[in-house]
């Protein structure tokens, strides 16, 4: 990977003045830090159904998306580990030099951008040249490699993700065709299963249509999260939220091309090829779960109405 490549790829970690406001925003102490770290390993040895081992990066990442509180890690964790279980689907065949996956982020690209925000959080642009719905699944699973190599590689922790949505190719044809049951799956795994803290979403090209979309959507989010979309119908509104200088040129900024971005993380999730297949094997093993296994069916409300999602 050329240096240009790799650096529109990196991810440009907090530091002095942003990196202490974020600790108290995450409740994170350093001094109490590797201890919290070390009682998660040991929680996590005890429990017959998850992986032994488990890296101090990844544990840490979970911690600050929980606000270092235990209990709550141990939730998402555990959900984590089933989730990679539940669905193969999202978390099997992950081989970015497959053409279909390929073909899908060039066409459909969400490369998380290099530089933070003021407030410290990462953006992630999330938009389409042609959208065939019969690919939601890969999109999903593209999005959640993106998400692992995160919790390896947002070493000092971010203050939250801020999501632009290119809403531009969305037509009447596409609404009908989405699979709800994919939808609610993906929705799912990213609010219970990854430790996101989702501050902003921005829609951007919206038209009328869009509007019905999220009015659709709405109820089946919490408060908190309705009053945090954002819909733009011109782009001088967005740069009220996101700075110009961490833009790309298509939303009215300085920071270049979305796609030298998304070339740099197709490029990165290749280099990561081997690492993902050998991360296949680590999910929750339901057989040995205490008590009863997880109904996949339960847990994704197959049966029931489309359940409420959580999200902090």
């Amino acid at each position: 990977m050329s240096n240009k490549m790799a650096s529109a790829a990196t991810l440009v970690q907090p530091s002095g003045e942003m990196w202490k406001k974020i600790r108290v925003e995450l409740n994170e102490d350093v001094n109490t830090r590797d201890r919290d770290v070390e009682a998660i390993k040991e929680w996590l040895r005890k429990q017959p159904h998850l992986p032994d081992e488990w890296d101090t990066q990844r544990i840490t990442t979970f911690l600050r998306g929980c606000n270092f509180s235990m209990e709550k890690c141990k939730r998402k964790l555990d959900m984590y580990f089933t989730m990679r279980a539940a669905c193969p689907e999202f978390f099997t065949n992950r081989d970015m030099s497959r053409p279909e996956l390929r073909e899908l982020m060039t066409n459909g690209q969400a490369p998380p951008l290099p530089g933070l925000t003021p407030e410290g959080r990462r953006v992630i642009i999330a938009r389409g040249h042609d959208l065939d719905t019969h690919q939601l699944n890969d999109a999903f699973k593209i999005a959640m490699m993106i998400g692992d190599i995160r919790l390896k590689e947002e070493i000092e922790g971010v203050a939250g993700d801020v999501y632009i949505l290119d809403a531009s190719v969305v037509n009447a044809s596409h609404i009908g065709r989405i699979s709800i049951p994919s939808v609610k799956k993906f929705l799912i795994c990213v609010q219970e299963a990854y430790p996101v803290k989702l501050k902003e979403v921005h829609v951007v090209n919206a038209s009328p249509l869009i509007d019905a979309v999220v009015t659709m959507i709405k109820p089946f989010l919490k408060e908190k999260i309705r009053n945090r979309i954002f819909i733009h119908t011109e782009m001088e509104s967005l740069q009220k939220y996101i700075p110009k200088d961490i833009l790309p040129e298509e939303y009215g900024g300085d920071a270049g091309p979305v796609d030298v971005y998304n070339e740099a993380w197709i490029k990165k999730l290749e280099d990561y090829t081997d690492w993902f297949k050998s991360e296949e094997s680590v999910k929750a093993n339901e057989a040995l779960r205490p008590g009863k296994p997880t109904n996949y069916d339960e847990l994704f409300g197959i049966e029931g109405s489309f359940r409420q999602l959580s999200i902090d």
